[in-house]
């Protein structure tokens, strides 16, 4: 893969920032660099005034800035924006989101240097990553405190991860024979103004998302098996009369799933009419998520090979100060799929409940010997307080906007904020559904010798490996851990 050259998705990115040398600068790619600087350098000498090159930021726009102060403003332009706060970001977050900022600064319209670009490449080959605090960007003249910190490093200045602890930039740099950089004219603007943050946390839930949207088709069939649901509402025939692509695929995978299924062939003398919709419905809403996440995909795959910076630098006689740092186009998306998300552990729970009701063979609560026993009573408030959580956590960021530099900036995306909630929502997603699978699982104990689908029975067994049947009370957290822990590690089989 060639930085600013190539196309690149999602994924692609994910395997760089496991492999760093799988992406590279070629002769191409270095000349677009270079002629973009050389422009940037012409624009200096010609003393024509331009955004951030001989002028001030922001609401400072109009002052103008002299030759020889050029690389002092870029500098201070670094060290005034580095003011996040909160808990820094996931290492692979930061790692992301250098990756990104190479790609986006290779294709040439931001005047930033070859050797800025190439230091960048070497902290990243190097494991050199900048720490990043987590809240302090509005998402609108890019994620401006956030990507200071990311570049900080270049400065010698600001922190690093080495492993899993945090040391001062400085200490690295001196450790692998690198010196500090002297910035040039726009370079700080460059590497600074952009969506990197709001796109990093893209990729990151993306990534997450698309496991789980698998995961969870896996636990309704699961949960199907337990309960003895039917499998019609998945019929070809129903979901060819209204085909929306991600609840025809939901409800292929479903008919898969649940292949020579034993607990299926129950309905077939059965006076049962219909199954409540969070069985019945599993296509339509698990599908509506995936329409979601293929919306966010489609965008995020768009502003992964775009130049979101400003001012772009078309040639050294035109130069456009434009919006393209704004991140209202992500900041939507993310949103949409925050809300998406939040629906899969809606519905997870409602499966789960199901389980616990005591109907068509089950025991109440999963367990022989309740009263006694409380058996799988409260893991569903732990659902129920996670699915809760997500619910106050849709709300939409970009719903809001805040003024900043003195009314310059006067609309603003929130889009890092909603970046940052559709992971969290993933995370609750991940053990909500993991209490689902602990239920589903508890449930088939009751149905043997009834055999499950081939892919549903494996999912059971890897459960199983880790947690044993529920047959009096005990501490259940720690199955729910563990299960959890199947879920964040994907051991369990979506295909």
């Amino acid at each position: 893969m060639i930085y600013g050259i190539d196309t690149l998705e999602y994924q692609d990115v994910l395997d760089i920032a496991k492999e760093p040398s799988k992406a590279k600068l070629n002769k191409k790619s270095r000349e677009q660099i270079i002629n973009s600087y050389q422009n940037v350098q012409k624009i200096v000498a010609s003393d024509r005034t331009v955004y951030g090159i001989n002028t001030g930021f922001g609401s400072l726009c109009d002052t103008k800035i002299s030759e020889p102060e050029t690389a002092q403003l870029q500098h201070n332009l670094i060290i005034s924006h580095a003011v996040g706060v909160g808990k820094p970001v996931d290492k692979n977050i930061s790692k992301i989101m250098i990756i990104a900022k190479i790609h986006a600064l290779s294709k040439g319209f931001s005047g930033v240097s070859l050797e800025v670009i190439e230091r960048l490449i070497l902290m990243l080959e190097k494991d050199i990553i900048p720490v990043v605090p987590e809240q302090g960007s509005v998402g609108a003249s890019g994620d401006l405190a956030p990507l200071a910190h990311l570049v900080l490093p270049l400065l010698g200045l600001g922190l690093v991860w080495e492993n899993d602890k945090v040391i001062e930039a400085a200490k690295v740099l001196k450790k692998h024979q690198m010196k500090p950089l002297k910035l040039g004219p726009k370079e700080g603007l460059g590497l600074i103004n952009g969506t990197q943050f709001i796109l990093a946390h893209a990729i990151t839930g993306l990534s997450k998302f698309e496991y789980l949207l698998d995961l969870a088709d896996i636990a309704a069939a699961m949960s199907l098996e337990a309960y003895r649901g039917s499998a019609s509402p998945f019929k070809k025939e129903l979901h060819d009369i209204r085909p929306f692509d991600g609840s025809r695929k939901v409800a292929e995978r479903m008919r898969h799933l649940l292949k020579d299924s034993d607990n299926l062939k129950s309905h077939e003398f059965c006076d049962r009419v219909q199954d409540p919709y969070s069985i019945r419905c599993v296509p339509q809403v698990h599908g509506a998520s995936r329409n979601a996440f293929e919306h966010l995909k489609q965008l995020t795959n768009t502003e992964l090979n775009s130049v979101t910076d400003n001012p772009i630098i078309l040639s050294a006689e035109e130069s456009i100060s434009g919006g393209n740092f704004h991140g209202q186009l992500l900041a939507l998306p993310l949103d949409y799929c925050a809300l998406a998300a939040a629906e899969l552990g809606n519905i997870s729970d409602r499966r789960s409940y199901l389980l616990l009701e005591g109907k068509f063979g089950l025991p109440k609560l999963l367990t022989e010997s309740s009263g006694l026993n409380s058996g799988m009573m409260i893991p569903q408030y732990t659902g129920a307080a996670l699915v809760s959580e997500n619910k106050t956590l849709c709300f939409p960021a970009s719903a809001d906007s805040i003024p900043t530099s003195l009314g310059q900036e006067d609309h603003v995306s929130m889009g890092s904020i909603s970046g940052r909630k559709f992971n969290q929502i993933l995370g609750n997603l991940e053990n909500i559904l993991a209490i689902e699978l602990m239920f589903a699982a508890q449930g088939l104990e009751f149905r043997r010798p009834a055999v499950c689908s081939d892919i549903v029975e494996k999912n059971y067994a890897i459960i199983r490996s880790v947690v044993p049947k529920l047959e009096n009370d005990r501490l259940i957290g720690e199955d729910i851990l563990k299960i959890a822990e199947l879920v964040r590690g994907r051991k369990l089989l979506v295909n």
